[in-house]
């Protein structure tokens, strides 16, 4: 690898090469602190020519590429293996916003930049961009693309698929696919641009997006209430969307167990507890005052809600916020769980919370569960520990509490990732519960956009090789042809 690396760092210049491994060793571990890798080296590129030049390169040395943006991959879908062969390319650099159309509410960004920058871009500009995430601070736009991220907004705005309108591309070969558009019509042919969000980085690198901007709401009505069980939560999200119809943009649920671990961490932050919360957001034009009163007037008309407050300043309301955001930090504070980030149709949540929790609590006597998340579209982050007094065995049982988790989701039309991705941690379980056909398919664009399974390999499909049989169909295709 000299050679490769002599070349790279003429690319780049040395401080842009990161070799040692004290400089590498942020880069090689998770997040969660699960997944360890050893890069070869770290590399950050400052534009999009030097990404397309970069991966030339490294296709004529036969190097894999590992993507990563802000590092909070939840999966192990930015981490390198222990080869000590595998590059890291971070786009952290490549962050201008390069175009702001107020007439068009679009904002054109370069994937390096956070979530936050883009953020504050379009409020500055009096709009709003509206995905949000506990981790926007750190997380990266190429990284939202990459597993098409969701956040607390979705029920009104969507996931990220439904925020893009357009990419830009580096593909497998070093050429870059020029797809930057504004437009929100248009019908001439594929839209290419949906198989790269969502792919986690194996069929290209995402260097730039063009995004949805909306107007920025004046007025929110934020509230806390407790209601009995998931049925009590589900009723209430109906009505709500009954009576409020596109104003509801979070519906957020907390279960009691996870309440317990605020309240260990934040003392007497919680206002009340419930055998569930329910966090919810009204936001429209107009003022405070009214919509916080037509909230009011809705649930002094409810008789499911067993406590409730809601928010009377913009303090408040980012208290209670808050208090949902720090939950995922506030766990991994409180010890390692098996996590699953899992989706079923919202009418199905009752369901589902029910009868996992009885298959849970049947093999593990001592299981706790600690749920929260998106309810308003049927996303709920399922965390399992203590199977066993003490945890000391917890991941020895992680094979048996996925499958009767998965088997619990699937059985009631869910899946088993919802917002971040499969990586390393589910690519398994991806082969045994996604339609055979469906499999195919992707690994046939893998094979015909990646033939030499360089894009960040070891992940989902990449570990999957086609056979003669999957190629039947289209034996006359031909792969993207190799560059330099």
């Amino acid at each position: 690898m000299p050679t490769f690396l002599s070349e790279l760092s003429t690319l780049l210049g040395e401080r842009y090469l990161l070799r040692q491994p004290a400089d590498t060793a942020p880069y090689s571990l998770d997040w969660r602190q699960r997944y360890q890798g050893k890069p070869l080296a770290v590399a950050l590129p400052g534009s999009v020519e030097q990404v397309a030049a970069l991966v030339k390169l490294c296709q004529r040395h036969q190097v894999a590429i590992v993507p990563q943006g802000g590092n909070t991959s939840t999966c192990g879908a930015a981490t390198p293996d222990d080869s000590g062969q595998q590059l890291i390319v971070c786009l952290r650099r490549l962050q201008q916003i390069r175009q702001l159309d107020a007439a068009n509410h679009t904002l054109t960004v370069e994937a390096g930049a956070t979530l936050l920058e883009v953020q504050q871009a379009a409020q500055a500009a009096g709009y709003l961009f509206p995905l949000s995430l506990a981790s926007e601070g750190s997380c990266q736009i190429g990284g939202n693309l990459s597993t098409n991220a969701g956040g607390v907004a979705v029920l009104r705005y969507g996931t990220m698929r439904e925020l893009t309108l357009g990419l830009e591309v580096v593909l497998p070969n070093g050429e870059i696919l020029h797809a930057l558009s504004g437009l929100r019509k248009d019908t001439t042919g594929l839209d290419l641009k949906q198989l790269f969000i969502g792919a986690e980085g194996q069929l290209g690198l995402i260097t730039a997006a063009t995004l949805k901007l909306f107007a920025l709401p004046s007025a929110h009505a934020t509230a806390l209430l407790g209601v009995n069980d998931m049925d009590a939560a589900i009723n209430c999200l109906n009505g709500l969307r009954q009576a409020f119809g596109e104003r509801l943009s979070s519906f957020e649920v907390i279960s009691h167990s996870c309440q317990q671990v605020i309240t260990r961490h934040r003392p007497g932050q919680l206002p009340f507890t419930a055998p569930w919360l329910l966090l919810i957001e009204l936001a429209d034009s107009g003022n405070n005052i009214l919509l916080n009163e037509q909230l009011v007037n809705w649930l002094a008309r409810q008789n499911n809600i067993l406590d409730g407050v809601i928010a009377q300043s913009e303090a408040e309301r980012r208290k209670l916020w808050q208090l949902r955001e720090e939950i995922s930090e506030l766990q991994k504070q409180d010890g390692p769980s098996i996590k699953h980030d899992i989706a079923v149709p919202t009418s199905a949540l009752p369901a589902f919370v029910r009868d996992c929790a009885a298959a849970l609590q049947a093999a593990f006597p001592s299981v706790r569960i600690v749920a929260f998340g998106h309810a308003g579209d049927g996303n709920l982050h399922y965390n399992v520990s203590f199977t066993r007094p003490g945890n000391t065995q917890l991941f020895d049982d992680e094979n048996t509490v996925n499958e009767l988790v998965y088997e619990q989701v699937y059985r009631v039309g869910g899946t088993l990732a919802a917002e971040h991705g499969i990586g390393q941690l589910k690519r398994h379980w991806l082969e045994r519960y996604k339609d055979p056909q469906a499999l195919t398919l992707m690994r046939l664009v893998k094979q015909a956009w990646d033939p030499q399974g360089l894009m960040n390999p070891g992940k989902w499909l990449s570990s999957h090789p086609l056979g003669k049989e999957d190629l039947g169909f289209c034996a006359n295709t031909r792969s993207l042809p190799p560059q330099g």
